[in-house]
């Protein structure tokens, strides 16, 4: 699969969807915002319904997230799950984690410090 760029900000945020032995890893660098939701939630949540139940999407060059790129967490950990799958957060950087937690997301999606942790929890 190829990356995904928002066409007004490339080098921004780019998004890359890979699927290894069975397990969607989505790979995503620079700001989530409302700006870039629908991409990253096209990402996560193809149309075509052939995602795997289980994903792991590391944001370890994620710089920034507001309450959009959590509204689109939320909305692929609910599709996953009705299906029986997962969706585990991975390498996530420390304001971002803080995010989560203060909204509660830790709690319901799994953030782990690595890709590895994460496949493997």
């Amino acid at each position: 699969m190829s990356n995904i760029h928002k066409e007004d900000r490339p080098g921004r945020f780019s998004v890359r969807p890979e699927v290894v032995d069975g397990v969607l890893i989505v790979t995503v660098r620079g700001e989530i915002d409302h700006d870039v939701k629908a991409v990253l939630g096209q990402a996560l949540m193809p149309e075509d319904d052939t995602t795997p139940p289980r994903i792991v999407a590391d944001l370890s060059n994620v710089t920034f997230m507001d309450s959009s790129g959590i509204n689109v967490f939320v909305n692929a950990h609910r599709r996953v799950s009705d299906a029986q799958g997962w969706l585990r957060i991975a390498g996530a950087q420390e304001s971002v984690v803080h995010l989560l937690h203060l909204v509660g997301i830790d709690e319901i999606i799994t953030c782990h410090p690595t890709i590895e942790q994460a496949l493997n929890a």
